[in-house]
């Protein structure tokens, strides 16, 4: 018996590695302080064990924690600015003043009155509670005013009634406030002591719900009487402080104001704003931004006595012994100028420019235009390039041969499918030799085609009366399942001229568009940031990092504002509201802002486009229309709301329109396509441009057949009868430079329909 031997193919296992386990310890000892190429690129972080992140995770806990607790001790304390309330009744039915009255608590501390014009405000002084209150109040239908104040206002009270809670001016004022940013709020009823004790506890109940909505997990407070006042002060004094990013910078409410005309122009001098700092340190070299009326430099600030201490010096009225209260008015300016001294001026040198715009050098990008003779040359040889040589048979005119295609597409002609068939069957019985090939040879011409054939016979085949009658009916017909954005093509302009601007692409999303290309004389105006999101944190440490000299948070300063218009302190005069902001680097630049909105529910009108709008972005309030103009007077409309997108001029709103035409005879593949041009120019000019149908075909127009329009089409496929031949045509658009900071305050609203309305995109 004879033995097993293995084969040459016999299989080899891969041998065992023996060795002992390395661990970590010892490969970084064979490692020898060597580190891989991604460690040398970062900085080595030291390893902390368990222990050691656990605290150093609970100090920054607390750290953050004593800061927000510091910033909320501050606020209005004796060092910190006063704590400003903004009350805002909901109801038609609500009391202002007797809510004014309750929340001015005479036994508690000391009451200073103000009055600008139809709004009224008052400083509420109270030592015991160590703190110190500025309410102000503005009713809904006057929403400039309402916005305005909730954006430097630290807590906002809300009056609801006690049966329907906020009436639909109330509602739609919500609307608005929470659009805008909503800042720490609280609930208050009036009048629910008006009602019998049984149905007090039902309506307590039903409100809940209502509110429920709008403000889930929010406890509802009273303010009938002067102990609930009470207790909603200490609610005001104690709840947490809600955070708004754009009040993260310097910025003042004004409690007093005063203009000095210049000696050349007296519409234009220097406004003296008086009030407490917030926010931020205020530098005197930054520029300041007024809601509703610009941009301006500063000259100077001073800082005079307080005119609202905490622990003011108690008089005694002569009428009521009793009655430890004082009314201080606000005419004490000229006591505070023996006292006043000069916080810090101007450096020329390292202030801010008021320079918005970019000026445009008109030589820039200056290149020459090329001569008749160079046009001349180009055209010759476009004309040469779109030459075909075919292949066809003997006697073919050059009109019958435009229909036949290439060698690697299929014949056209007026066969259907059939027919087709039996060609195939008959060509199948034939046996193909090399004679056959040589008769073909010779039974065939080469023909050499331009671009386009004119057949004078075409026009004579064709009806005008007719046609003008199946152009009408195939108008009503196609006015049901017209696109959003398919136009007629108009009759008495030509298509080239009418669409000039637009542009055909083969694709939408994958075509090339150069943004730089075309641009409008006003791009040349508008800064562009090569990168706006490094910028802005670039902006931000530095500002972090860098110690601001300037006004302390929480101080009483005067800020002498240069170059404003008289209207700005005759607005103030007359009750309107005056803030201001610091602005930061670059902020006064004007570029293109990219905005995302969605639309308000509870407006349902069309927003006409070209329309102009009112802005409430941030701390601005300014007026633009994002691709037109047409000014709009009377009340407003909350349209939308939304949020920043980006700062890019190069970011492309495209505009487009569809032309459409009716297939006239279909072949296999080929079209006579009317009423999408109806001339013969419009033909060859638009061309090169792709075509498709509603039911996914696409082609290209081969020819203009005659002078009215006809044109031969083809396609990837056959056509059916009732489909529809488009053309897709884009243009760029762009916003006009429209901005305008000035917005007046609207006219009074009565129970009506009102308007205000937030951004969309817009050239800031």
């Amino acid at each position: 018996m004879a033995a097993h031997r293995s084969g040459p193919l016999k299989q080899q296992n891969k041998a065992h590695k023996g060795g002992r386990h390395r661990g970590r310890g010892s490969a970084q000892r064979d490692g020898k302080g060597r580190l891989a190429p991604k460690s040398l690129s970062k900085k080595v972080r030291k390893e902390l064990s368990r222990v050691d992140q656990r605290h150093r995770a609970s100090q920054l806990r607390k750290q953050k924690k004593e800061a927000v607790l510091a910033e909320k001790r501050q606020l209005g304390s004796k060092d910190g600015p006063p704590h400003q309330v903004l009350v805002v009744p909901l109801h038609d039915r609500i009391s202002l003043p007797e809510a004014l009255r309750l929340l001015q608590d005479r036994d508690a501390g000391t009451v200073c009155l103000n009055e600008w014009g139809s709004n009224h405000s008052f400083m509420l002084l109270c030592p015991g509670l160590k703190h110190r209150w500025f309410f102000t109040s503005a009713k809904p239908g006057d929403l400039h005013t309402v916005l305005d104040l909730a954006k430097v206002a630290d807590s906002i009270l809300f009056l609801l009634d006690p049966l329907e809670g906020w009436d639909s001016t109330g509602d739609y004022c919500l609307s608005c406030l929470f659009a805008q940013g909503l800042p720490t709020y609280t609930l208050a009823i009036q009048g629910i002591s008006g009602l019998p004790p049984k149905k007090q506890i039902d309506a307590r109940k039903k409100l809940s719900k209502v509110v429920e909505k709008r403000f889930p997990d929010d406890k509802l407070l009273l303010l009938d009487t002067q102990q609930e006042a009470g207790m909603l002060l200490r609610q005001l004094a104690n709840q947490k402080q809600r955070h708004l990013a754009f009040r993260d910078r310097a910025y003042l409410f004004a409690h007093h104001a005063d203009f000095v005309p210049n000696e050349e122009n007296n519409l234009v001098g220097t406004l003296k704003i008086s009030g407490y700092v917030r926010g931020q340190t205020m530098n005197v070299n930054s520029l300041l931004h007024i809601i509703g009326h610009g941009d301006f430099q500063m000259k100077q600030i001073d800082a005079p006595m307080d005119p609202f201490p905490l622990n003011p010096k108690v008089i005694k009225s002569q009428k009521d012994s009793g009655m430890a209260m004082e009314i201080c008015a606000t005419d004490s300016v000229t006591d505070m100028e023996e006292d006043l001294k000069v916080l810090m001026k101007a450096d020329p040198d390292r202030q801010e420019s008021l320079q918005t715009e970019v000026i445009p050098d008109p030589m820039e990008g200056e290149q020459t235009w090329p001569t008749e003779e160079e046009l001349r040359e180009a055209n010759d040889l476009l004309k040469e390039r779109s030459k075909v040589v075919k292949k066809v048979p003997k006697g073919t005119s050059s009109y019958q041969a435009e229909w036949i295609l290439d060698e690697d597409g299929e014949s056209d002609g007026e066969e259907d499918e059939d027919d087709d068939v039996e060609n195939e069957d008959f060509m199948a019985e034939e046996s193909p030799d090399e004679s056959s090939e040589e008769e073909e040879e010779e039974e065939c011409e080469t023909m050499t085609i331009g671009e386009s054939v004119r057949d004078d016979l075409y026009d004579e085949k064709v009806d005008e009366e007719a046609e003008e009658m199946m152009l009408e009916k195939y108008k009503q017909e196609r006015l049901e399942e017209m696109f959003p954005d398919e136009v007629d093509t108009p009759r008495d302009v030509a298509a080239r001229i009418r669409f000039q601007k637009y542009r055909g692409l083969k694709s939408f999303r994958t075509s090339p568009w150069d943004p730089k290309e075309n641009l409008p004389q006003d791009y040349a105006r508008i800064f562009q940031f090569q990168n706006f999101t490094n910028t802005r944190k670039r902006v931000f440490k530095e500002i972090k990092e860098k110690d601001v000299e300037g006004a302390e948070v929480g101080w009483y300063v005067t800020l002498h504002v240069s170059e404003v218009p008289v209207s700005v302190v005759e607005h103030f005069k007359r009750g309107a509201p005056l803030a201001a902001f610091s602005l930061l680097p670059h902020e006064q630049k004007m570029s293109v802002l990219n905005m995302v909105v969605s639309r308000h529910p509870g407006n349902t009108e069309p927003v006409k486009a070209k329309e102009e709008l009112i802005f409430h972005c941030g701390f601005r309030r300014f007026r633009a229309s994002p691709l037109f103009s047409q000014h709009t007077a009377g009340m407003h409309s909350l349209i939308a709301t939304g949020h920043l997108l980006s700062v890019d001029p190069d970011r492309m709103v495209i505009k487009r329109v569809v032309l459409s035409g009716h297939p006239f005879k279909i072949f296999t593949k080929m079209a006579v396509v009317r009423y999408m041009f109806f001339n013969r120019e419009d033909v060859l000019w638009f061309k090169p441009v792709e075509l498709r149908t509603k039911w996914g075909r696409r082609g290209h127009i081969k020819e203009p057949l005659g002078t009215h329009g006809h044109m031969k089409c083809s396609f990837d496929g056959k056509l059916k009868s009732q489909d529809t031949v488009l053309m897709n045509l884009y243009k760029r658009v762009f916003p006009k430079w429209t901005y305008d900071p000035y917005v007046p305050e609207p006219v009074p609203w009565v129970n009506s329909e009102i308007s205000t309305v937030l951004p969309e995109m817009d050239m800031k």
